[in-house]
């Protein structure tokens, strides 16, 4: 079949890869000025800038079984894919940290007790003393409370993309950057491309050369356009805000969220001692750069865990607006010559190898 998939994201990213390996003809299209990160100033897929966490226990405190069972078939579908890719992309799957200082032992526990309540019994938190803390995390000090979350990881974001993208090209995926897909239909994708790319954009599409703005049809298309969906989709932007540290050092193998007044701050290890901080939601969709409130209180709670953090340095900072609808819960959808898949907000690397999967069950039509 001849595919179109609006939006080259993650999930647009899986999808070229699963269809492309199956032997469909894939044709991806995306306002971006490149496969790579920062390619388009404030237009940059939402799966860039996340910290890549593998959490169907902890996401359970907002979302409901359905996120959690696309979540455990996630962390089951990343090893193999990871494995078939052509280039190296850091993965672990070694459970989480939950960590609580005193002053929010209650919110914690009421967290932790919604957690037990909805999780099975293999994916319980496990309630961690300061000793078995050490022996796991020698580098965190201080909370009063410590859970480690079960069948948990993270996969290094930027390496995945790259390398998603990557094994679809090489399987003949054909991209098409500086293309902004303006509206589906079953079977179809209204396409405007940037007059100075026109021409590379339509060679080989094997349809009649379209003026800017006209139809391409295709068999079937995949609308994965994340906020760019609206306003075919009720889809809002939630802004997240990251902060790039190099703390030579630190001791980090596992996630770390942190209960905090005002966000669940997280702490996700990188190669190279890096690490990367940040806030689950703020809803805004606001992508100018971070502001000194979010800086002083997501590294100061970073800090109050890490005390090493002290001599960390400051690499960079993201902004970047995660794509939900109005009930923070995902979409899949499929129809004839349509599948629309949206509202990951910040479940996207969780579920998305599961959602695409879904997706493609059964075949297309």
């Amino acid at each position: 079949m001849h595919i179109g998939i609006a939006g080259a994201g993650l999930l647009g990213r899986l999808l070229a890869m699963e269809l492309s390996w199956s032997g469909h003809r894939v044709d991806v299209f995306d306002p971006a000025s490149g496969p790579g990160p920062q390619a388009a100033s404030g237009s940059d897929a939402a799966g860039w800038t996340a910290a890549g966490m593998l959490s169907p226990v902890a996401e359970l405190e907002c979302a409901d079984a359905r996120v959690f069972n696309w979540g455990l078939r996630s962390c089951y579908l990343w090893p193999s894919i990871v494995h078939g890719l052509g280039d190296p992309v850091g993965l672990s799957l070694q459970g989480s940290l939950l960590l609580a200082h005193r002053g929010d032992a209650g919110t914690a526990q009421r967290v932790v007790g919604l957690l037990q309540s909805k999780a099975s019994a293999p994916y319980q938190p496990e309630l961690l003393d300061a000793v078995r803390l050490a022996e796991l995390e020698p580098s965190i000090q201080g909370p009063a409370l410590a859970w480690l979350l079960p069948a948990e990881g993270q996969i290094n974001t930027v390496q995945a993309m790259q390398a998603l993208a990557a094994q679809a090209t090489r399987q003949g995926t054909h991209w098409h950057w500086r293309s902004t897909v303006h509206a589906l239909e079953p079977g179809m994708l209204r396409v405007q491309t940037q007059a100075s790319h026109r021409r590379e954009q339509v060679e080989g599409l094997r349809l009649t050369q379209p003026e800017q703005g006209e139809s391409l049809r295709f068999d079937h298309v995949f609308d994965v356009r994340g906020v760019g969906a609206r306003p075919q989709l009720p889809v809002r932007g939630v802004r997240g805000e990251v902060f790039w540290l190099h703390a030579p050092g630190v001791q980090l193998s596992r996630a770390v969220r942190l209960m905090h007044p005002r966000h669940t701050v997280y702490i996700v290890p990188r190669p190279d001692d890096m690490l990367v901080v940040g806030a689950s939601e703020i809803e805004s969709e606001d992508r100018s750069p971070v502001s000194l409130r979010s800086t002083l209180e997501l590294l100061s709670a970073a800090h109050s865990v890490i005390p090493e953090l002290a001599e960390a340095r400051v690499v960079r900072s993201e902004t970047n607006l995660r794509p939900a609808l109005p009930d923070n819960l995902p979409l899949l959808s499929r129809e004839k010559g349509i599948t629309r898949i949206n509202g990951l907000y910040r479940h996207g690397w969780l579920v998305a190898p599961a959602m695409v999967e879904e997706s493609l069950a059964g075949g297309l039509s």
